[in-house]
């Protein structure tokens, strides 16, 4: 512990963050006061201004400071294939391939009954609205492939092909430039039942 409770507080509230410990908080919370300190002010004007402005998009529920995210509002986008993911980091990173040109739908988690979440806390019907638009033909699932994403998959694919569109799911299997000999069997199993011929 500092002799400064101030410096306390701070290194406790770094801890929030994903991935920092005690340790890395320390040296963070010291680095910015004794070299960064014109950045540290400049990063803290920005959080709060972030945590003022940052809403979630009323179409997609991504992030943007406006009533529409620029994808939504972007007239170049294929409106008729709809991409759902489980938060907007998962948008980031399908954007940043620019492989997809179509639109989103954030369900800002995923159903897990263990932790309380149900279809009803990720807000379906703003999905089911989308859905019975007329404008989307094709959803393609894009979660994790864990126990709770596969779970929601199951519940997202009966929900879609009830409203009679065409539902995919993004390939799973051996990553490219991976070796067979360090990917683990369950990623294998998916891999040769998810095969395609050539």
């Amino acid at each position: 512990m500092s002799s400064s409770p101030l410096l306390n507080q701070l290194i406790d509230s770094l801890q929030c963050m994903p991935g920092i410990g005690p340790k890395s908080a320390q040296r963070i919370a010291v680095t910015l006061l004794e070299k960064r300190r014109d950045r540290a002010v400049n990063m803290a004007n920005l959080l709060v201004q972030a945590m003022e402005q940052i809403k979630h998009c009323d179409l997609c529920r991504t992030f943007t400071e406006q009533f529409l995210c620029h994808i939504c509002q972007n007239t170049h986008r294929d409106p008729s294939v709809l991409c759902i993911v489980e938060a907007p980091m998962d948008v980031l990173a399908i954007e940043s391939t620019g492989a997809y040109q179509g639109l989103y739908f954030v369900l800002l988690g995923k159903i897990s009954p263990l932790d309380g979440v149900g279809p009803q806390e990720l807000k379906l019907s703003d999905l089911d609205r989308r859905l019975k638009s007329g404008q989307v033909s094709e959803v393609i699932l894009a979660l994790n492939p864990t126990v709770e994403g596969e779970a929601t998959s199951h519940y997202l694919t009966q929900m879609i092909k009830a409203a009679g569109k065409q539902v995919t799911r993004i390939a799973y299997g051996v990553p490219f430039g991976g070796e067979l000999e360090f990917v683990d069997s369950h990623t294998l199993q998916h891999a040769f039942g998810m095969r395609q011929r050539v």
